[in-house]
């Protein structure tokens, strides 16, 4: 039952989503997190080693939470699942776009598709945000200095050498949450 479950939810969301890995991401917590499969904690911790390891994000998202729930089989189901609707649409966009591409109505379709795909990736990074850098503790929030921290390092290394390439800021950050989060706190 779990692994079509997985494959259900997976392919819904493959199927229901505009705009990539990140735009999927507030379709992907509620799914996951209304089910019990995962806490809240844990999604952002996906979140961040989908996002440092190689390969499409939503592809790292549906691997590892499948292990969670059902291990190798798990990460079959939930992948096929995440695939095969886009595998789909991709086929047929690219058996017929060109034929409509310059339709009006399709061309209306993508400019009004982009503000959506806007408000989801940035309620996606605002919850990331206020996941990690507000800790709750006895009941109040504090912000967390370290987070707070570690992200603008990364964003002032980002803006300042703007060559940096981004697996370098990936190892930095991780080299940093090792030290701060492992052996200073």
């Amino acid at each position: 039952m779990i692994l079509f479950e997985l494959f259900y939810v997976f392919f819904t969301i493959g199927l229901f989503t505009f705009g990539g890995g990140y735009a999927m991401i507030p379709l992907l917590q509620q799914e996951i997190t209304s089910r019990g499969w995962v806490d809240e904690a844990t999604v952002i911790d996906f979140i961040a080693v989908s996002e440092s390891t190689p390969g499409p994000f939503a592809i790292n998202m549906a691997t590892f939470v499948g292990n969670r729930m059902a291990g190798i089989p798990g990460c079959i189901c939930a992948v096929v699942g995440m695939v095969i609707p886009s595998f789909v649409i991709i086929l047929l966009v690219a058996k017929f776009f060109t034929g409509f591409a310059d339709n009006r109505f399709v061309k209306n379709v993508f400019s009004y598709l982009r503000p959506v795909v806007l408000g989801l990736i940035s309620y996606a990074a605002l919850s990331i945000i206020t996941k990690t850098v507000i800790v709750y503790e006895n009941g109040t929030a504090n912000v967390s200095l370290p987070a707070v921290g570690m992200t603008a390092v990364i964003f002032l290394l980002s803006k300042k050498l703007k060559k940096i390439h981004p697996i370098l800021l990936i190892t930095i950050s991780a080299v940093m949450g090792v030290v701060i989060y492992g052996f200073v706190l």
